[in-house]
């Protein structure tokens, strides 16, 4: 049987070092399956597998020793149940994302519908190298959105109503970033050391602080083969709409700047930092 491997490769299967055999990668948004894709992943494993599955550093899920002339049938039986094959090569990959506030006490916004936003936008598109996005919920950055291409770190833009606030001092105890102090018997808050965590709103027991939704970005991470945290080039963002646009200004400055094989830190680096900074701008 002639195998052709660039396109089982492109299509999630990748060569085992045992001759024939692959590992298949899914397509897992967000860290989340179902049940229903757990037993059908489950029961491909069993068929056509040796009746294990891997997960990876990504969230993501493979399924190991699958045969190349079995392709077609696994491919078509985990469609089936709502389980397609991710991709590989050079290409928008998985994106990550924590449990968010929809779960998380912690968080700041709605990681995973923004996770599967992300992803039906750019899933498997091509680009000159592999392109990782990556949503954290909050300051905690469970999913270390900087390490990410593009990175989204949710965050609270907070502002105090003093007329409820008992000045207690409970926000300045737990703000990390020292950003709040009582002065004149008043709560101030430094701007430019807030790191917009809302730890203020989440603790205040009267309700005086408020906080809006935000999105946090940064631009050209990698945690490969070389490191790279991801560049804060915008202030924080107040839509998804406006997110967005600037993701989409990322992905057209690496389709313009990047070179086949290289990452897309690699690009902002040659072209420069200020030179994606207007880019995202125009």
């Amino acid at each position: 049987m002639e195998i052709d491997y660039k396109a089982l490769k492109d299509g999630g299967f990748m060569r085992q070092k045992q001759k024939g055999r692959f590992s298949v990668r899914l397509k897992v948004v967000g860290g989340n399956l179902t049940t229903a894709q757990l037993r059908v992943i489950a029961d491909v494993a069993d068929r056509y597998g040796v009746g294990r599955a891997h997960l990876t550093a990504r969230q993501g899920l493979e399924i190991p020793f699958i045969r190349a002339e079995d392709a077609a049938a696994v491919r078509a039986a985990l469609a089936a149940g709502g389980a397609p094959t991710g991709v590989c090569g050079p290409r928008a990959r998985t994106v990550t994302a924590c449990q968010g506030s929809e779960v998380c006490p912690s968080g700041c916004v709605d990681s995973y519908s923004l996770a599967a936003e992300i992803s039906d936008r750019y899933f498997g598109r091509e680009l000159p190298h592999k392109f990782k996005f990556g949503v954290t919920g909050c300051a905690n950055n469970c999913l270390k959105a900087e390490e990410n291409d593009f990175g989204v770190k949710g965050g609270l833009i907070v502002k105090l109503n003093g007329a409820e606030c008992s000045l207690c001092g409970l926000c300045v105890e737990v703000c990390r970033a020292r950003a709040l102090a009582i002065k004149d018997e008043k709560v101030t808050l430094d701007a430019d050391k807030c790191d917009n965590c809302g730890r203020c709103v989440k603790s205040c027991p009267t309700g005086a602080w408020e906080g809006q939704p935000g999105y946090i970005l940064s631009f050209g991470g990698s945690f490969g083969n070389e490191i790279a945290i991801g560049l804060r080039l915008t202030p924080i963002v107040e839509d998804r709409k406006t997110l967005f646009a600037y993701a989409d200004r990322a992905v057209a400055f690496f389709v313009k700047y990047g070179k086949s094989g290289e990452r897309f830190r690699k690009a902002i680096d040659r072209e420069g930092a200020a030179a994606l900074k207007a880019f995202l701008e125009a």
